[in-house]
């Protein structure tokens, strides 16, 4: 069996994307016949169905929705590596580190502070600050090389490591009838209609509306139930904080974050049962670059001077 292309990759994408093929050739820029054919093709040197065709509908089958997965890592990872290949030709090197507002526990300028001690044999730091996922999304296709992220994320092709672990809070508006109590229980806030994040996993919206089974025996399964409220599609904290404030859901945000943004409409409180919110610092498993691991051990000397972080975590 030959080997399968990027180009035929990217075919298969469009079209398990799409599940659509004229909406997937047009995505491609490409006649509908040819990528018809490409996919037959594949199917034919796999030996498996990729597709099921009717006339009404496109579906994956099994095997392609494995190939789907795995598609789009191969994909990201040629990407990456023509990015990282051009970037490491480049006469003035750079260290780009990808953050996301918030996304730092407070530490981001300290570990930069920290790298730049390290020796002016290093290359400079640039940071990139992006939306909810695009930090991720640099570090697999090559735009940065280093990145400080939040869990839950998905670790594949990457390194990576916990930096801090600190306690997410309820966020709720200030006139709900829970605002009054000093602390909560996260059964309390059950059937309270929770913001969903934008492009998020499954475990990842299990874990952001507070369903990613915390506490064992509170009903939190690890899914988040069909019958469960579903809260505006939110994109951003700013976003998230302004449903809450108009009394449209109740939400949970990281301790540091909360610190961030004190709003006279909005009250915090802590919550029994909640997982907490860990910050890491990730970088490609393939990375040998000495100015990435210069960065990763700024940033775990800088963590290791904040024990406050996991002592206040016990205290909750």
């Amino acid at each position: 069996m030959s080997e399968l292309e990027v180009r035929e990759l990217r075919y298969f994408i469009a079209v398990a994307e799409e599940l659509n093929f004229s909406r997937a050739a047009q995505r491609l820029g490409m006649a509908q016949p040819p990528l018809s054919k490409a996919i037959a093709q594949m199917e034919s040197r796999l030996g498996v169905r990729l597709l099921e065709r009717t006339t009404r509908q496109v579906s994956l089958t099994n095997a392609g929705r494995v190939l789907l997965d795995q598609a789009r890592v191969a994909v990201d990872a040629v990407h990456a590596a023509a990015r990282r290949t051009r970037r490491a030709g480049q006469p003035t090197p750079r260290l780009v580190v990808a953050v996301k507002p918030a996304g730092d526990a407070g530490l981001l300028r300290e570990i930069l502070a920290a790298y730049r001690g390290t020796g002016p044999h290093l290359p400079p730091p640039e940071v990139v600050v992006g939306g909810s996922g695009e930090p991720i999304a640099m570090l697999r296709d090559g735009r940065a090389d280093v990145a400080l992220l939040r869990s839950p994320f998905d670790g594949r092709g990457l390194d990576s490591q916990t930096l801090v672990v600190e306690p997410r809070l309820a966020v709720l508006p200030a006139g709900h009838h829970l605002a009054g109590r000093r602390r909560l229980r996260l059964t309390d806030l059950k059937g309270e209609p929770i913001p969903r994040w934008k492009g998020a996993a499954p475990s990842a919206t299990a874990y952001y509306t507070g369903y990613d089974g915390a506490e064992p025996g509170d009903g939190h399964t690890g899914s988040v139930p069909a019958d469960a409220p579903e809260g505006p599609i939110v994109s951003g904290v700013e976003q998230l904080l302004e449903v809450v404030a108009l009394g449209q859901a109740v939400a949970f945000l990281a301790r540091s974050t909360t610190e961030r943004h004190q709003r006279p409409d909005i009250v915090y409180r802590p919550v029994t049962g909640l997982s907490p919110s860990a910050v890491m610092v990730a970088w490609p498993e393939t990375s040998r670059s000495a100015a990435v691991a210069a960065f990763v051990q700024a940033a775990h000397d800088v963590a290791a001077d904040h024990p406050d972080h996991m002592t206040e975590l016990a205290a909750y």
